[in-house]
């Protein structure tokens, strides 16, 4: 790290219940509170745009406003200030390219973070589960930090039907691919299983994560010359980048940097929608739903573990849930190729709810969208 950019110092730190409040240790390695809540953090950011142009282009321009407290535990491989390109749709709208980030989706954020973390707890053994990219994000990471005095031992949970490009690049880093059969939620319950011997690295649960894709609304904010998007149109699965620019948007509103937090619409494959569907009946929390295959496994989540969060985020943004069709991700796949933008079908998703809400949102209005993973991820089921 430069010299320039110095850890931020507070003696407040510590993890917090979402559910009950209960208050655990900075450095507990636990992963849920006993109540079964979601742990987040307190912590306290600073941010000054004066010290923040000239540093190196990384999410680590924005280092005070990181929870990390020691420079040498970081782990990076220069993810984030990914490209912020418009696209005419009659009106602008902008794509945030986060398919370009090191291992090929806005994943790395939460990962720098997480494995940042690790390093500090002096762990040298980690677990997760994901569907893919999130796999692929801590699988690199866990790598970068083995070419360091500090290896990290990874192993990574996986529905049996993940794309095979993505179990390729998690075993090409040198971790575990664990293969489970059944649901989604299935493979999440042996990861966790697996957690007795080992941290558990979860980009669902853990609030590193979150800190870390949080830097997508800091970057939007810069690249957008100091200002908040009026609206920011995300794909929702376990809600992790539609979470942390929440977080993100919402530190900068309190540090004063921006007049208004950008309105949050979050989309859903039709095919598995537990959040949408809680939407529409007015719930705090998501409904039951019998999940169908989709081409955005990327989000085809039936049980988010944060869903009371999402639901409320959206809720206090005043926000909106879309649904697509697997019908229409393929057109947004299509368009966006088209026009240069080679994106996998969960990012495709994104596009097509963005193509969905777009009439409805005011013509004055800022619209951004992220282009969440790399086509070459999933090249298979959705070949033009």
């Amino acid at each position: 790290m430069s010299a320039s950019i110095s850890a931020p110092t507070h003696d407040d730190r510590a993890l917090v219940c979402s559910l009950c409040g209960a208050v655990h240790s900075w450095d507990s390695r636990v992963w849920r509170c006993a109540c079964g809540g979601p742990l987040d953090l307190r912590f306290t950011p600073t941010l000054d745009p004066q010290h923040i142009t000239g540093r190196p282009p990384s999410l680590w321009r924005y280092r005070e406003a990181l929870p990390i407290r020691d420079d040498d535990a970081i782990v990076t491989l220069g993810e984030g200030l990914t490209p912020l390109l418009t696209l005419d749709l009659g009106r602008p709208v902008w794509l945030k390219q986060d398919q370009l980030c090191p291992s090929g989706s806005y994943k790395d954020r939460g990962a720098s973070l997480l494995i940042s973390h690790v390093r500090e707890l002096d762990v040298d053994a980690v677990v997760e589960d994901s569907s893919g990219n999130a796999g692929a994000a801590i699988a690199a990471y866990c790598a970068r930090s083995s070419a360091t005095p500090h290896p990290i031992d990874c192993s990574i949970y996986v529905p049996a039907a993940t794309s095979p490009a993505k179990l390729t690049q998690i075993a090409a880093y040198g971790a575990r691919v664990r293969r489970i059969s059944g649901s989604r939620s299935d493979t999440a319950l042996a990861a966790q299983q697996a957690a007795g011997s080992a941290y558990y690295a979860s980009h669902v649960w853990n609030p590193w994560f979150l800190h870390g894709c949080k830097t997508i609304a800091f970057e939007l904010w810069e690249q957008l010359g100091w200002r908040a998007p009026d609206v920011l149109v995300l794909p929702v699965g376990n809600g992790t980048l539609l979470l942390g620019a929440a977080l993100g948007f919402g530190e900068l509103h309190a540090l004063g940097l921006i007049a208004h937090r950008p309105r949050l619409i979050a989309v859903q494959a039709a095919a598995c929608a537990p959040l949408a569907e809680a939407w529409s009946r007015e719930r705090e929390g998501p409904a039951a739903v019998a999940p169908q295959p989709t081409l955005a496994e990327g989000i085809a989540i039936a049980e988010p573990a944060r869903g009371r969060q999402i639901l409320a985020a959206v809720r206090a943004s005043h926000g909106s849930f879309v649904t697509v069709a697997e019908a229409q991700i393929v057109t947004a796949h299509a368009h966006l190729a088209r026009a240069g933008f080679y994106v996998e079908p969960t990012a495709a998703a994104a596009f097509a709810g963005l193509l969905r809400a777009l009439p409805e949102i005011p013509t004055h209005a800022t619209v951004a969208t992220v282009l969440t993973g790399h086509g070459l991820k999933s090249v298979q089921p959705i070949a033009h």
